[in-house]
């Protein structure tokens, strides 16, 4: 029996999941929307396997990858995502994802992307292995997110969806200052002049849905 954490925005597909995840012998041991409850959860609950969606309601599964990869934390992710972006494929692989799911693909991906993570074993669905690939033929200089540290993909998801400096650094644990140097670093680097622009990247790059923007 494997010990599943699930990380999706919208409760009825959390639900589904875990009757589906139950049915099938696994222990659902708690559910989030938020990544930073997800992280203290994941934690507290020692699960071994976290499924999650990328798109959270204005905030991005990729922050939480980001801090699990940092803390060194063992759970194994298996993203489970509408998203088939083929730089979101590639980020979330590198920041350490084992398995990526395209919500429309059958049940019997989910649970073979499961059991090989819990084997500690790669899984890409048929798509999501071409989109990687695509990801692969296009070079590095084809997606500007390449550029942006962990830290600035987390900064300009929390700028677009309308928090000050003061509000992301005490979330952060950063000061309003260091917060606008990341700002201003992040926006040079992707070639943008103020917050609209980077409403635009973040919406066109699908860091957030346009309702949240």
């Amino acid at each position: 029996m494997t010990r599943l954490y699930l990380v999706d925005d919208h409760q009825i597909m959390r639900e589904g999941l875990r009757a589906l995840l139950q049915a099938l012998g696994h222990e659902v041991v708690g559910e989030s929307a938020d990544p930073t409850q997800a992280l203290a959860d994941i934690q507290r609950f020692g699960a071994e396997v976290l499924l999650l969606d990328l798109n959270l309601g204005g905030r991005s599964g990729l922050e939480l990858l980001a801090e699990l990869q940092r803390r060194r934390l063992p759970v194994r992710c298996v993203v489970l995502t509408m998203s088939a972006q083929p730089h979101h494929v590639a980020e979330a692989l590198r920041l350490g994802a084992i398995a990526y799911v395209l919500k429309g693909s059958a049940g019997s991906e989910l649970v073979k992307a499961i059991e090989a993570a819990v084997q500690g074993k790669r899984y890409l669905g048929p798509d999501v292995a071409d989109l990687a690939i695509q990801m692969l033929t296009q070079g590095e200089d084809a997606d500007p997110l390449q550029t942006l540290s962990p830290r600035e993909r987390q900064i300009i998801v929390m700028v677009v969806t309308g928090k000050s400096s003061a509000e992301i650094g005490t979330e952060l644990h950063l000061s309003p200052k260091t917060v606008a140097t990341y700002r201003s670093r992040m926006m040079s680097k992707l070639g943008v002049d103020d917050v609209p622009g980077l409403v635009r990247f973040a919406i066109r790059h699908q860091l957030i849905d346009s309702e949240n923007s």
